[in-house]
């Protein structure tokens, strides 16, 4: 066997290995309770922040498109505005922010803004719309 063919094998099984170790499911250095009161936490500090505007927190009106949790405590929060030109645009991440480190446990807290997809009325929850009257 040449060497050109061992390498070609080992490079095979290591790409075997690399796809088991990609499928199998990520263990969190959170334990799940941990991870489960973090999350709830955090959902309620996230519907103490709310658009001057609208009568209804930034959760429930579908503005938080996702939030990730490290196994070192840091969350980074990806949400969007009603509108692109939203007068808080320059604030409500830093509020989002704020509450987050409220969070126990919780050790950073970051929030990017997207505008893809754009935010529209489909996204609130039924209680937003109750709340403005959008049913």
């Amino acid at each position: 066997m040449s060497d050109e063919t061992t390498q070609s094998t080992d490079l095979a099984a290591g790409n075997a290995a690399f796809a088991e170790a990609w499928d199998a499911p990520q263990k969190s250095a959170l334990a799940q309770g941990e991870i489960d009161r973090m999350t709830d936490d955090i959902i309620e500090a996230l519907k103490t922040v709310f658009d001057p505007e609208i009568p209804v927190d930034i959760y429930e009106l579908g503005l938080i498109y996702k939030v990730d949790l490290s196994d070192d405590r840091d969350v980074v929060v990806e949400m969007t505005l009603t509108a692109p030109g939203c007068p808080v645009a320059g604030e409500m991440p830093i509020w989002v922010e704020e509450a987050i480190r409220k969070v126990e446990g919780v050790r950073s807290a970051r929030a990017e803004l997207t505008f893809d997809p754009p935010w529209d009325a489909s996204k609130m929850s039924d209680e937003a719309k109750l709340a403005l009257n959008m049913f």
